[in-house]
């Protein structure tokens, strides 16, 4: 299995302050998970979701990071891909650009974003987003292979145009979708992407959903030049020598996870001001009863949560239905930048060689 990290530049309460210490505090992240050997760094584009993610220009924080490390991957994770939001040949120059300073290092992923916060905010025609997402998929990795791109679509008319720079990797870097629902795999299967997913549902549920990819996958029509056959899943994760303080951390901070997405992802409304997501440590009952059904065999998988070996045990239960990488949501919104740093250190040493690098 693959492991990496995954970044939305969460916090709760932000200030000016708070909010540039945060970006120096994903930069030392992503560089300690360099020089421990984690597969990638993945990092989000949203635009106006105050507290829940902070990561407006993902392409300049990889590049920074890209300037800071040697061998870790750096992900997309994802690029918002319908015409408001970023132009396809946009995209195609950022991350051929970001592939040849890193050396041929760039997993791009793609998705159109579901809130009305961003709908709204750069005035997209929400009922054509899906098929101007799909329309730009074709077009992007044509991009980087034509000597000269033209096309005549529904939504984009380009005549002949030499598009440069040209990505390292060959035929292009992997392509990945965000995928919500069961159904958003099997359709990014069939386009032979990978697919990202957030961690939801039992082991019985995600081997279904993973078998469902992979017959997608086998009978793909593919919009690149290279099938990129991926699961990958985020789930939330502190990992520490104490199995009682990982939990305390850990499901505080997956709590404000979940609470502060559904308030932009949950209703149709655009939040304003403070999103008042709880943010305080679970009652003493609700901890014991989160840590006791950690592995419980109709369990959730949606967390890598506790001491190294409790988080082997959970690990195994995703490589048994079939995930090939899991993307960590260390950096939670209530969790230190000291528990974060120490969280990476410890999955580092102590659980990604149990399983291989």
């Amino acid at each position: 299995m693959k492991f990496s990290l995954f970044f939305e530049m969460q916090m709760s309460s932000p200030t000016p302050q708070s909010e540039r210490r945060l970006f120096r505090d994903c930069v030392e992240q992503a560089v300690l998970a360099d020089e421990l050997g984690y597969h990638a760094v993945w990092a989000v584009e949203h635009h106006g979701l105050r507290e829940y993610a902070h990561s407006s220009a993902p392409e300049i924080f990889l590049a920074y990071v890209a300037a800071r490390t040697k061998r870790i991957r750096l992900g997309h994770g994802v690029t918002l891909t319908a015409h408001r939001y970023n132009h396809p040949i946009r995209i195609a120059e950022r991350i051929a650009t970001l592939d040849i300073l890193s050396g041929g290092r760039v997993n791009w992923g793609s998705g159109k974003s579901g809130t009305r916060t961003e709908q709204l905010a750069f005035e997209t025609d929400i009922p054509a987003l899906s098929e101007q997402w799909l329309e730009a998929q074709q077009m992007i990795p044509r991009m980087w292979q034509d000597d000269v791109f033209e096309w005549r679509g529904k939504f984009y008319d380009i005549p002949p145009t030499q598009i440069v720079p040209k990505p390292v990797q060959d035929p292009h870097p992997p392509l990945y979708a965000a995928c919500s629902t069961p159904a958003g795999s099997r359709e990014a299967g069939a386009l032979g992407l990978g697919t990202l997913n957030f961690s939801a549902g039992t082991q019985k549920k995600l081997t279904q959903r993973v078998q469902n990819y992979r017959a997608a996958v086998a009978g793909a029509r593919p919009v690149g030049a290279a099938v990129t056959d991926q699961y990958a899943c985020t789930p939330m994760s502190i990992v520490l020598d104490d199995d009682r303080r990982a939990c305390e951390y850990g499901f505080r901070g997956g709590r404000f996870f979940w609470q502060s997405q559904l308030k932009y992802y949950g209703s149709e409304d655009r939040p304003l001001g403070p999103l008042h997501a709880d943010s305080g440590p679970p009652a003493e009952d609700e901890l014991r009863r989160l840590m006791d059904e950690r592995l419980a065999p109709d369990a959730p998988l949606t967390g890598v949560i506790g001491s190294p070996k409790v988080c082997r045990e959970q690990i195994t239960r995703f490589r048994e239905a079939g995930v090939d990488e899991l993307i960590l949501v260390m950096q939670m919104g209530t969790v230190p930048n000291d528990v974060v740093l120490e969280s990476i250190r410890t999955f580092g040493e102590q659980v990604i060689p149990y399983f291989g690098k």
